[in-house]
């Protein structure tokens, strides 16, 4: 079973840019979607961005054109870089893997994103 480890949340200013990373163990990583979700506790947990093993890209509306979902298979991690940050941003987000069709059966344990106003 693959295991998923997240990092690189903080706080940031709004307007400000941060990269999550996802480091994954595991051998066929790289034969799995990925993708990336963010939870509030106002808000059930959505998906803000997914890659196939394709290569297709899936964002959600509020994110796109300011965050981008990549793989680097050789290091087994996933990225999400986010820029142009907003406060409504302010999430946990969480790594998961899965398959093509949108389930996903790995998840990290999640990394804290904070956007101050």
């Amino acid at each position: 079973q693959v295991q998923l480890v997240e990092s690189g949340g903080g706080l940031v200013q709004a307007g400000g840019s941060l990269r999550l990373s996802c480091a994954a163990s595991g051998s066929m990583f790289s034969r799995r979607a990925v993708a990336w979700f963010r939870q509030t506790p106002e808000k059930q947990r959505e998906l803000v961005a997914a890659l196939t093993t394709g290569g297709s890209t899936n964002y959600a509306d509020p994110v796109k054109g300011r965050f981008a979902i990549s793989r680097d298979n050789f290091k087994n991690t996933v990225y999400l870089q986010m820029n142009s940050l907003k406060p409504e941003d302010t999430a946990v987000y969480y790594c998961a893997s899965g398959y093509d069709s949108g389930l996903y059966d790995n998840w990290g344990q999640g990394t804290q994103v904070t956007v101050s106003a």
